[in-house]
């Protein structure tokens, strides 16, 4: 049965301002009209959500540089071959632009048959030509660069689509590509994602190379806010026990538009007959009437009498599983909402999936990496006419008895947590943050609240038009380095995705009693912050750690303040906005010390005891517990650095006899650090 706590760990809710579906003079939307303003940097990166036209926006700086910036050609390079059909012909001067982007089929290599081998000869051959546009894979991309070498592309444009498959490990072929073609500095690239992140938390790019790009960030809040009818997006994880195909109709609505994602066969949800699952969910939705014989779609008879229409992209038969696929792809459909109710998948619907008609994603079974469950989010965040609320749901198995099943269970709700809190930082407004001092202001464009800016106090500021927040906080450390400016303005989500994908900090922050939150928000934080940006100075790490630790935790306190503040005003698309305003209302002041004191993790706790029953929830902490360790020689090197710090601020060392817990601790480390030294445990 299905845990009866069905509650979202995320809620966000919008103001459909239409404002990001609106177009310019040259049928350009916000997101574009911001990217193509940059058109003539050599090296771009395009943050922008699903659905916010980054395919569109790259055709528009491509053709500026075809024709206006002298490059002799374009190749856009894409993670898979369904996902070139979004750079198929677009006639822009019908929208008011001045060309039209055009690619002759036999430069689409993504719909072109045939080997490996014959699309990198082609490959070849189109930079001999006199074209302009070639649209292929990584694969081939990759094969390409490897038979040509990186100074046959000179003085063209690459793009590259899903920007965060990238990865600065020497095995990712790709990176080290784009690693060579930086270095030569004869390309243009504009690289696009989503989700400027990896699953596995190792970087996208170097920081050396990440320096060269200039960056265009259209964020979460921007698009779903400016859209015209979706209003709200819930995110929740919900646990079961038993055969998840059992129960599904617990969290499935026949009514909603809905992609399902059974889960992969190696997994512990799966039955092992994924056949069986999607004739069990066929089943479970009603009485089978057949197939169309035009879509390939298996009709089913709901008990009122209507037919749901299920596109099942799980079926071992290619060719059953290709017309179903190319059904789907019909663009002459595309804004049919009848037209499809259901689809069921396993490796696919997912990145560059457009059907702008789903309200529902439910994923069965924790996904690979962050970046998976961002982009399968992504699905059901298109704006669409009647399309008000959309959600996504993880359904996790609880954990059964066996000492293996409860460490795989503890794995993937610790993942399930990571992915709901990065989605919070996600789709939350922008936070930039400044030191209170004598001298501080209010901001233009900025709305302080009923009562206006106070200059005794620290206050909160909110842009409607851009969402971003404007918040004082006494005792920040402002970044002094250009590197370290730009990572706190562009790359805290990355930041904090890094931080709670950090197992030990997500471990400790829900289920040990014992914690001082500053172990996780100043210790844990610092070591993560050092290790993704090592040419930082001190200061500046600090000052990236203080950044980052103030968006989780002002967007944790924010929540916890805003259920309330929803329920009493029916979903108000301000709800995050007062919570953040209340939260730096109720405390005598606003500093970091009092930050660094919140558990980034606490609220999660609470979201989790109500989604999963008493009993797992004892089993998955006791299971924590019995592998919870003493103080590591690393992690005392660490509190024994802070305890220095504090003696140069107050004049004396922590004390271990010290009421306050942070203090005390800071002591046990340094204690720690003289015993290790002392046993020969440091080099």
């Amino acid at each position: 049965m299905i845990s009866s706590g069905h509650v979202p760990s995320v809620s966000v809710t919008y103001a459909r301002t239409g404002a990001s579906t609106r177009a310019n003079a040259f049928g350009m939307r916000p997101m574009q009209e911001r990217a193509y303003e940059r058109r003539g940097e050599q090296y771009l990166l395009i943050k922008s959500p699903p659905a916010s036209g980054k395919s569109r926006a790259l055709m528009f700086i491509a053709l500026d540089k075809l024709y206006n910036q002298g490059l002799k050609q374009a190749i856009i390079v894409v993670p898979e071959r369904s996902i070139g059909a979004s750079f198929s012909d677009e006639p822009l001067t019908k929208l008011g632009f001045w060309a039209d982007w055009t690619v002759q089929p036999k430069w689409n290599l993504c719909n072109a048959p045939g080997s490996e081998g014959g699309k990198v000869s082609s490959v070849g051959a189109f930079l001999e030509s006199e074209d302009k546009v070639l649209v292929c894979t990584h694969a081939t991309f990759r094969f390409a660069v490897d038979k040509f070498g990186v100074e046959k592309f000179d003085d063209r444009l690459i793009a590259v689509d899903e920007f965060h498959h990238v990865s600065v490990s020497p095995d990712n072929k790709l990176g080290l590509h784009l690693g060579q073609f930086i270095a030569r500095d004869k390309v243009h690239i504009v690289a696009m994602t989503g989700s400027y992140f990896r699953g596995d938390a190792v970087a996208v790019l170097s920081p050396e190379d990440e320096e060269k790009f200039d960056t265009v960030t259209y964020t979460y809040y921007e698009q779903l806010n400016g859209y015209e009818y979706l209003k709200q997006l819930d995110i929740g994880y919900f646990f079961y026990s038993g055969s998840y195909a059992d129960d599904i109709l617990k969290v499935l609505d026949p009514t909603e538009k809905t992609i399902v994602h059974i889960p992969s066969v190696n997994s512990r949800e799966s039955t092992k007959d994924k056949i069986r699952e999607v004739e069990h969910i066929i089943e479970e939705l009603g009485e089978w009437q057949g197939t169309d014989p035009v879509t390939g779609f298996q009709l089913v008879k709901r008990p009122d009498g209507r037919v749901l229409k299920i596109a099942d992209l799980v079926d071992d038969d290619t060719a059953k599983r290709d017309r179903v696929s190319a059904s789907l792809k019909d663009s002459a459909q595309k804004n049919n909402r009848e037209y499809v109710d259901f689809i069921i998948a396993l490796g696919m619907a997912k990145e560059g999936f457009d059907w702008i008609w789903c309200e529902h994603a439910l994923t069965v079974g924790y996904r690979s990496s962050l970046t998976e469950i961002v982009q399968i989010i992504g699905r059901a965040t298109r704006d669409a006419p009647g399309k008000t609320r959309a959600r996504f749901t993880n359904l996790i198995a609880e954990p059964d008895a066996t000492e293996e099943a409860v460490r795989e269970a503890v794995n993937d709700t610790l993942k399930a947590i990571a992915a709901s809190l990065l989605m919070e930082q996600v789709l939350a407004p922008r936070f930039n943050f400044t030191p209170k001092n004598p001298t501080s202001g209010p901001i233009d464009g900025f709305d302080y609240g009923d009562q206006g800016y106070d200059p005794k106090k620290c206050n909160v500021g909110f842009n409607h038009q851009t969402g971003q927040f404007q918040i004082e906080i006494k005792g920040l450390t402002e970044p002094k380095s250009k590197e370290a400016a730009r990572i706190c303005q562009e790359d805290l989500t990355e930041v904090i995705a890094a931080f709670v994908q950090d197992k030990t900090a997500i471990e400790r922050g829900i289920f040990d009693d014992e914690l001082v939150p500053e172990e996780l928000t100043r210790v844990r934080m610092g070591k993560i912050i050092k290790d993704k940006y090592p040419g930082l100075d001190e200061g500046d790490q600090e000052a990236v750690r203080q950044h980052a630790i103030a968006a989780l935790n002002l967007t944790q306190q924010a929540k916890q303040l805003a259920i309330g503040e929803r329920d009493a005003e029916q979903n108000s698309n301000t709800a995050l906005i007062d919570g953040v305003r209340k939260f730096a209302m109720d405390v005598r002041e606003l500093d970091i010390d009092l930050i660094d004191r919140v558990n980034p993790f606490g609220e999660a706790y609470a979201i989790l005891a109500k989604s999963m029953s008493e009993d797992s929830l004892k089993q998955v902490a006791a299971a924590i517990a019995a592998k919870r360790t003493s103080l590591t020689p690393e992690e005392a090197k660490d509190l024994a650095f802070r305890a220095v710090k504090f003696k140069k601020e107050r004049g004396r060392l922590p004390s271990i006899s010290s009421s306050d817990a942070w203090e005390k601790r800071m002591a046990e480390g340094a204690a720690a650090f003289v015993r290790f030294k002392d046993e020969g445990r440091y080099d």
